[in-house]
């Protein structure tokens, strides 16, 4: 097939996994604002609530892993059409429940197999047809599907809670969202594609490599699971994301009752604070994707390049976790507001740009298992440790303080094994013809 069609198909991943990511938030970003109804209704403890999360993102990690393999032998059409099914029983049984054990396996079982599907299997498509100073804007544009579903579907559901006073009115946003969730990922699978190899294509972008053109053009190194991880650039990798995801947690899954109970705000004034993160990451999405990708290219490294980014990142976010301790001072809004801006900047960048630094380092054609197992270990721990951690703080001290003080540690440390990530490495076929 032609590479004049390289341009239709590589869009069409792009539109293909900016469902599947709108789907994704569905799940890990409405939590934040069914959490409290929940347990209102069921009379559950904060970390009971957060523990149905927690599980969810450890199933999460473990299916991702499984998509990771899947994906590089069947494609994306298959993971996304299991993500499909999965996603919208977890929200319909999650509906229905009165039960904790019920609660665990429908929000947390069902939904984090439906969230594993996508998170990997929307990344690695997006790498596998655009590298170099291609890849971040249009990851920037798939992922601007994580702010959009936060801002839409915060605004549908807190407005319809607003309007439903009764207990049970989160059950009908439950049966609203599974049904959204099906639809959209059957679409999603109908546009997927598989890497462009399978279609006579090569991958938009080019990619600066300091090792020089004959390495360019040679053909990529098949790296298995032990030789990637047995090499240090892998770990980086891992460990900015495992505790830029620890902060994160903490701060998307309590941010909204830290600011009601906290800080006395109204309900739907605090939820509108946290709509501000989802409007201003659509914009952040792809035009720090375009930075990302300027920047690779005046550094004349790929891997260089989003080191630089993924250093700066994290620190946005640790800014922001302490213009939260400004606000809680001051009582000023307009330091919350600053603090969401800050917050949708440090997420345009970290979830991708660690995809886009491994895949730099370890190619493209095995980056489906190595992503994949990554995942398995940041998602199975760093989202765990920092939901769970958010409501068990809470519980035990009576306020969230804690948790922004964990959250603003956790942003630095990502910063700091971002600024150790090597530029480059050699392959070990390069290492045994020293």
């Amino acid at each position: 097939m032609s590479n004049a069609n390289q341009g239709s198909y590589g869009k069409s991943v792009v539109f293909a996994s900016f469902l599947a990511i709108f789907v994704l938030f569905a799940y890990r970003s409405i939590f934040a604002i069914l959490k409290g109804p929940m347990q209102a209704e069921m009379g559950w403890t904060g970390a009971q609530t957060s523990l149905g999360f927690s599980i969810m993102m450890t199933v999460y990690a473990i299916a991702a892993f499984i998509s990771g393999m899947l994906l590089d032998k069947f494609g994306t059409k298959l993971t996304f059409t299991i993500a499909a099914v999965f996603g919208c029983l977890g929200f319909v049984v999650t509906g229905t429940v009165y039960s904790i054990p019920l609660y665990f396996f429908a929000f947390g079982v069902l939904g984090g197999v439906c969230c594993g599907m996508l998170w990997v299997s929307s990344t690695i498509s997006v790498r596998k047809w655009y590298i170099g100073n291609s890849y971040a804007k249009a990851f920037g544009f798939a992922f601007a599907g994580a702010p959009l579903g936060q801002l839409i579907l915060t605004f549908i559901i807190k407005s319809y809670l607003a309007s439903h006073q009764e207990a049970s009115a989160w059950r009908t946003c439950a049966f609203a969202l599974g049904g959204m969730t099906l639809v959209l990922m059957l679409i999603a699978a109908f546009f997927a594609k598989k890497g462009p190899e399978s279609y006579g294509m090569q991958p938009k972008g080019a990619a600066p490599l300091s090792a020089g053109a004959a390495r360019a053009a040679a053909p990529e190194y098949l790296w298995s699971l032990g030789q990637a991880f047995s090499s240090y650039p892998l770990w980086a990798g891992i460990f900015c994301l495992f505790f830029s995801m620890i902060a994160e947690f903490l701060i998307w899954t309590q941010i909204v009752s830290y600011w009601i109970m906290d800080l006395k705000l109204e309900a739907s004034t605090a939820a509108n604070m946290y709509m501000v993160i989802g409007f201003c990451g659509i914009f952040t999405m792809p035009l720090l994707g375009a930075l990302a990708d300027k920047v690779v290219v005046w550094s004349g490294n790929e891997p260089k390049g989003r080191k630089t980014m993924l250093f700066g990142a994290p620190l946005v976010g640790a800014i922001a976790v302490a213009l939260l301790f400004v606000q809680e001072s001051t009582g000023a809004l307009a330091v919350g507001v600053i603090a969401c801006v800050l917050f949708a900047i440090y997420w345009a960048v970290v979830p991708g740009g660690t995809v886009g630094y491994v895949g730099s380092i370890y190619g493209r054609r095995t980056l489906g298992k190595i992503w994949g197992l990554a995942t398995l270990l940041v998602m199975g721990s760093g989202p765990f440790i920092g939901s769970f951690l958010g409501g068990y703080l809470k519980d035990a001290t009576g306020n969230y303080r804690a948790s922004l003080m964990i959250a603003g540690g956790s942003f630095i440390l990502s910063a700091l094994f971002a600024l150790s990530m090597p530029k480059s490495i050699k392959t070990p076929e390069e290492k045994a013809q020293r």
